[in-house]
This record gives C-alpha cells, structure tokens and sequence, in this order.
C-alpha cells in the first residue's frame, strides 16, 4: 500500500532537484566544431546555442553555401551534446528515487 505523504514529500524533493538542475544545466556547456575548427557551435545544457565561432577563413563571398553547411555540421552535434548532457543530468536526479514501475515525475 502506498503511503500518499511519502509520495508528497518525494514528489516535492523531485521537484526541488529538477529545478536546481535546470539552473546547473543553464550554465553548463558543450561546443562541436566543423571543418576543422573552422566553425565551432556552444550550447548550453538547455539545448540552446548561446555561441557561434566562425574562423575569417571559413568565409568565401563565392562559396557562402560551405559556410552554411559548416555551420550545420557543427549545430547539430552540438545539440546532441547538449541532449545527452540533459539527459544524464536529470537520470542522475529521478533514477534515485526508487519509484514503482510506470510511475514517474
């Protein structure tokens, strides 16, 4: 039988990690890069891109669709990066928790 206040006061301690990991998460961060290093994306741990790093190399007037394909070629791992990095994150939070099967936050 389930004890409704234990599940409270577990549901609130959830609640309250999930919170300071979404702050920790804000301020972590991760970079991929492309061509070399000639384009290098950070995101944070929010999944946003907060940066974009373009070596004046990598810019051809001529040639501006390469420059775009390098700027994808290093967005997109950068936000698997972040992804992963998230998901560890909060698997290191609710995995603990000890919860009935089907049950989660």
């Amino acid at each position: 039988m389930f004890d409704f206040k234990q599940l409270q006061k577990l549901q609130e301690e959830v609640q309250r990690r999930l919170q300071s990991a979404e702050e920790e998460l804000s301020q972590k961060t991760v970079e991929a890069s492309s061509g070399g290093g000639m384009v290098t994306v950070v995101a944070n741990g929010q999944q946003e891109i907060i940066a974009v790093k373009i070596n004046p190399e990598a810019v051809d007037p001529d040639d501006i669709e390469m420059l775009e394909d390098l700027v994808i070629a290093a967005t997109n791992p950068a936000l698997e990066k972040a992804k992963e990095l998230r998901q560890q994150t909060m698997a290191q939070i609710t995995g603990g928790f000890g919860l009935p099967p089907g049950l989660s936050f």
